[in-house]
């Protein structure tokens, strides 16, 4: 029997309005790269984009906003529209990724139909510092920690190829792995011009290595999805992190970069002998 891959996909619901300043990130003002941005899409787009992604195979839907963290408006906003989709759409896991978040805040998403929740370390501890000072890798596993606390899936990854060294990448995955995440996205960098880190430190080979590494640390029960980079990084190739030990990747649009076509990555696992999974449960 084929190997079951996941389909996930995003929806950036409120795009490029970060005051933040990590060096890897389009949506901070601070860097004035060439996006779109806005605020609230109509909540009733959402759910017709999240119908497309669930006829495209998607099973995981993940609503990410700009900005550090939750406030009070959109934690509404992301809860109605949890809400909405899950009144009209069947068969999909509902991820939410909006920053730092309270136990309150993230309980009250649970309430209103969010499965699971997507927070990122990015990072090594010890070289956070070297790609954001306006807040601190602390919080961002502080936020993990209390998703687990509500009894939210946790979603946690990071990104490689933005200058660190290889001990941080060893310190990274230890840091995941402590957190015994539901699912781990593996990102690799994707420079963009406007970026203060101007080209990425990974090739192909050490990308093979993270996801074999990754699968060993977290188990074969785990959900490691190949998300930001594969494209660039993987093009043509996507065999290799499959047998690496991916079982999940990211399906149509990332954030603010184009990604393939769905229907491209659906032929891709047939020519593969891959299937496209069904459920949730790993």
């Amino acid at each position: 029997m084929a190997k079951e891959i996941f389909l996930c996909a995003i929806n950036n619901i409120l795009s490029g309005t970060c005051l933040e300043n990590c060096k890897f990130c389009t949506q901070s003002v601070r860097y004035h790269a060439d996006i779109e941005r806005y605020n609230y899409k109509k909540i009733e787009d959402i759910v017709q984009e999240a119908k497309q992604a669930r006829a495209n195979g998607a099973l995981g839907y993940c609503l990410v906003t700009a900005g550090k963290g939750l406030d009070d408006k959109k934690v509404e906003f992301v809860a109605r529209t949890a809400e909405a989709i899950k009144k009209e759409v069947d068969g999909l896991n509902l991820i939410a990724c909006n920053g730092t978040a309270s136990k309150e805040q993230l309980s009250y998403l649970k309430r209103y139909g969010i499965d699971s929740y997507n927070h990122n370390l990015e990072t090594s501890k010890h070289y956070y510092a070297k790609i954001c000072t306006t807040h601190s890798w602390e919080e961002r596993y502080e936020t993990c920690e209390n998703v687990k606390s509500v009894g939210l899936a946790l979603c946690s990854g990071g990104i490689f190829g933005m200058g660190e060294s290889g001990e941080d990448r060893d310190e990274l995955l230890k840091a995941i792995v402590s957190l015994s995440p539901n699912s781990t996205p593996l990102n690799f960098y994707h420079p963009n011009p406007a970026l203060p880190i101007k080209s990425r430190n990974i090739e192909i080979d050490e990308a093979i290595e993270i996801i074999k590494k990754s699968r060993t640390l977290l188990g074969e029960d785990s959900l490691l999805m190949v998300a930001g980079g594969r494209e660039l990084l993987f093009n043509d190739k996507e065999h290799l992190m499959f047998k690496a030990g991916a079982n999940a990747i990211v399906i149509g649009n990332y954030l603010t970069t184009k990604g393939k076509e769905a229907n491209k990555d659906k032929i891709m696992l047939d020519r593969l002998g891959y299937k496209v999974a069904k459920s949730c449960d790993t």
